[in-house]
């Protein structure tokens, strides 16, 4: 199943959700998927696992996990203890006025987990509790919407992620991988995401892995969700997202350096993942900023 676009219905001059202790079964959880926004989720109750990118966690209550923007991930409940989590998703436009002179940036520790590979962080307990209050602070807002209810659940939201730029750096990098997956599909993961238009066919990426294609098939399902020619378009989409708003470029020299051959290929897969045409998302994108 291609990776699907989670749909927002955000207010473009708030541009904020949370989804408050949703009870995560493995029925009723997202397929893989990426979105624009970044997302934050802590763990309340139950178990089970979260692929981030390449990596595949181990969650459970007071696990905080950090998604940025254009991000591969799913999570997998336990059938047997199903999660009960809090996601807030959020644009960086929101926090354009808390960027301050002293060199804080409050997205610091989504910016640690992109460049790190290593999307959870393991919190202190009075971290916890003041995480937890930030998150039902912002809850209450939003059901009583009272006068100045947005600035209040922006102000909420800086104070929690100040608590997570105040975390030493080694709390940022303290969980690697739990193992769960075998050293050589996360190598693979790895060479995918770094170069995802000369990463080869999966005959080549499997004899790199000194594994069968079959056997390399079945294993990378189980961790993604996706079969591999999936997962390796939505790398090379998520490329032309980034490049269809860094650069000039036209639509087809985009398409093309990301390995498209065909523009109707490419149009119809970057609809399916954005909901939009690659003309529509720059335009949109341009205009909001």
């Amino acid at each position: 199943m291609a990776p699907i676009r989670k749909p927002f219905r955000l207010d473009p001059s708030f541009p904020l959700e949370v989804v408050y202790r949703g009870v995560r079964y493995s029925d009723n959880e997202l397929p893989d998927h990426v979105h624009d926004l970044f997302e934050l989720v802590y763990i309340h109750e139950g178990r089970g696992t979260f692929f981030i990118h390449d990596t595949v966690y181990d969650k459970e209550a007071g696990d905080l996990f950090l998604i940025p923007g254009n991000t591969v991930h799913r999570a997998f409940p336990s059938a047997d203890e199903p999660v009960v989590s809090t996601a807030v998703f959020f644009a960086p436009a929101l926090l354009q006025s808390s960027y301050a002179s002293d060199h804080y940036n409050p997205l610091q520790s989504f910016d640690t987990a992109r460049k790190k590979k290593q999307y959870k962080i393991s919190l202190p307990e009075h971290v916890k509790e003041r995480i937890e209050a930030a998150i039902h602070a912002m809850v209450n807002e939003l059901a009583t919407q009272e006068a100045g209810y947005q600035q209040a659940i922006a102000l909420h939201l800086q104070q929690l992620l100040l608590q997570l730029f105040r975390l030493p750096a080694t709390r940022n990098s303290a969980n690697a991988a739990t193992g769960i997956a075998p050293l050589w599909m996360l190598a693979a993961l790895r060479e995918i995401n770094r170069d995802p238009v000369q990463c080869g066919s999966l005959a080549s990426i499997s004899a790199r892995a000194n594994v069968s294609p079959g056997h390399f098939s079945r294993v990378f399902k189980e961790l993604t969700g996706m079969n591999v020619t999936e997962y390796v378009n939505t790398q090379k989409l998520i490329r032309a997202k980034e490049q269809l708003l860094a650069s000039d470029d036209t639509i087809e020299a985009i398409a093309i350096s990301c390995g498209f051959q065909g523009m109707r290929h490419f149009y119809q897969n970057f609809k399916r993942l954005t909901g939009v045409t690659p003309r529509q998302y720059r335009v949109l994108h341009h205009a909001a900023t």
